[in-house]
């Protein structure tokens, strides 16, 4: 074979890997913006519900929630799964949960910002408002380890109904020093409460629990046997359960370390291997002869806990809407730094309308949340009352609901690159049916609303009365206003109605909201779409207006 010469020898070009290995047309991280002040819909229900230099309280918050580390200690508290450890080293029982350290740097802040029990111990005019938006913000950050926090903040108003254990208690909870250590309560710089209702026979339907309750010789305490089917944060110091006694159902106090030092007769059975977050170690728990202190009384469990419930069903709101946000801000980041068939997806008409409508639907949601919020700091006004008490279930319904659509949606905006974890977008997906099921589901929300309406007439006038205030100002609003009157004067089939008729009673109320206090191109396009017949069936469907690029830049979050 005759030899190749260099004038005949094809010669291969050399490959330049530095520039096949340079990325170009990617979005940089969405880092270092403030997830307070950068917020226009949150800035404007804070000026709006609470007081002078209350967004201003909170900007530090919003500054470390949009940090990169916060980005970074989110990631890997997820990434590092919590471990049971049921066994000490020389055989001892020690039920133990071992966290990666950025459970703890998240946690850490988040009772640092009082994010937990705080508002019961406050004098300001608007704590629960300030909590909410703090939660609504940190939980950007990463939503996991706000179901601890929740629960703590939650416990208080139970804790109540017996004014000792209040006493007991509270500054605990309330306490802004994080203190992981195993210890007696009474013994730490600081608290978190838990709570343990549903089993694996039951569900939603606690009055159908097994697990018992015993008094001792002692007045007040009581030894428990059972097993609870779902149990967040089993590491925490104390928890709140429901067991039947000879009278019904009660409801108890269980630490999880006794006065004296020793570990409660509390066993941790496993950990859930579960859909959504991976940072909160969800649990199931078993009773032997477990210590408790009675709550209330006896038979009278439902109604100590019911105020408990209806403030994680605010929290469950909150969640849902910080999922939306977050989300919303994503997609808005990537569209704006990335290029495709010769422009940016920003700029594109369509691109457009699928994140005004992102923003429309979480711009809802915020609203509504922010009001409920602001709710409970005036709950001794009979308005207020009712209202939260109409507005939780009807906001539990539709804004958990509605979270799962919209996060998808947005994922979407990122194409493949939402696909992959590293993004953060697959976490938000799989929370994001999470809050519709946690603290009663869809089904119970809705009859919820049923129950409420047909045995409290005072919160159909607060309903009423709501969304009066913006009656005229929209004619889709006013329109679909009239047409829950006539679903409600419908009663032949109201169980089958129900979930229809809470969809639009929440709409209507986030309706009125944007109308009253939202921006004008926003309420327009919700009342359009939501409230109107100019749904197209998916998000991404606003009608044409010079309104929709306005709105999608609104969305994009500013770095620095």
């Amino acid at each position: 074979m005759a030899s190749l010469t260099p004038e005949t020898e094809h010669e291969t070009p050399a490959l330049d890997l530095t520039a096949l290995r340079e990325s170009t047309n990617q979005a940089p991280p969405l880092v270092g913006h403030n997830v307070v002040t950068g917020d226009a819909v949150l800035m404007a229900a804070l000026e709006t519900h609470g007081s002078a230099g209350l967004a201003d309280d909170l900007a530090a918050l919003g500054a470390e929630a949009g940090s990169a580390e916060a980005r970074e200690h989110g990631m890997l508290a997820n990434e590092f799964h919590p471990a049971l450890v049921n066994y000490d080293r020389y055989g001892n029982r020690v039920d133990d949960v071992r966290f990666h350290p950025s459970w703890h740097w998240l946690l850490e802040r988040a009772v640092g910002y009082g994010l937990q029990a705080s508002p019961w111990t406050s004098d300001a005019p608007d704590a629960h408002l300030r909590r909410a938006a703090g939660f609504y913000a940190w939980s950007q950050a990463e939503p996991g380890h706000m179901c601890p926090i929740s629960m703590t903040y939650a416990a208080i108003p139970a804790l109540r109904v017996d004014d000792a254990v209040a006493k007991e208690w509270t500054p605990r909870l309330a306490s802004t020093t994080y203190d992981p250590r195993t210890l007696p309560a009474g013994e730490k710089l600081g608290a978190l409460a838990g709570m343990g209702m549903t089993e694996k026979q039951g569900g939603s339907d606690v009055r159908a629990n097994v697990t018992t309750a015993t008094p001792t010789s002692v007045d007040g305490e009581y030894v428990l046997h059972g097993h609870k089917w779902f149990t967040s944060a089993p590491t925490n110091d104390v928890f709140l359960v429901l067991a039947q006694t000879d009278a019904g159902v009660g409801c108890f106090l269980v630490p999880r370390v006794l006065p004296d030092g020793r570990r409660n007769d509390l066993d941790v059975v496993r950990l859930k291997d579960k859909l959504g977050n991976r940072s909160n170690a969800s649990s199931e728990l078993e009773f032997r002869g477990t210590w408790a202190q009675r709550l209330g009384d006896e038979g009278r469990g439902v109604r100590t806990i019911i105020e408990m419930v209806a403030a994680t069903r605010l929290d469950c709101v909150l969640g849902s809407s910080a999922l939306m946000r977050r989300s919303l801000a994503e997609a808005a980041w990537h569209v704006e730094h990335r290029s495709a068939f010769g422009s940016r997806l920003a700029d594109k008409p369509l691109m457009q309308n699928v994140v005004a409508d992102l923003a429309v639907e979480s711009a809802a949601a915020t609203t509504l949340a922010m009001r409920l919020a602001a709710a409970v700091d005036r709950a001794d006004d009979p308005h207020e009352a009712a209202l939260r008490r109409i507005g939780l279930p009807l906001a539990k319904f539709w804004i958990c609901k509605r979270t799962p659509m919209m996060v998808a949606e947005a994922l979407e905006c990122l194409g493949g690159n939402g696909y992959v974890e590293e993004s953060g977008m697959p976490l938000l997906f799989r929370e994001s049916p999470l809050n519709s099921i946690w603290e009663g589901s869809g089904n119970v929300n809705a009859l919820d609303v049923l129950r409420a309406l047909g045995r409290e007439p005072e919160v159909l006038e607060a309903w009423i009365t709501e969304v009066g205030h913006a009656r005229g100002e929209d004619p889709h609003l006013d329109r679909a206003i009239e047409g829950v009157l006539e679903l409600l004067a419908d009663t032949s089939a109201a169980e089958m109605n129900a979930r229809r008729l809470a969809g639009r009673m929440a709409a209507c109320l986030q309706g009125s909201l944007l109308v009253r206090y939202g921006d004008p191109d926003i309420a327009d396009a919700f009342c359009a779409t939501r409230l109107g017949p100019a749904y197209g069936g998916t998000l991404g469907t606003l009608p044409p207006s010079g309104a929709v690029a306005l709105i999608a830049a609104g969305a994009t979050p500013q770095v620095g």
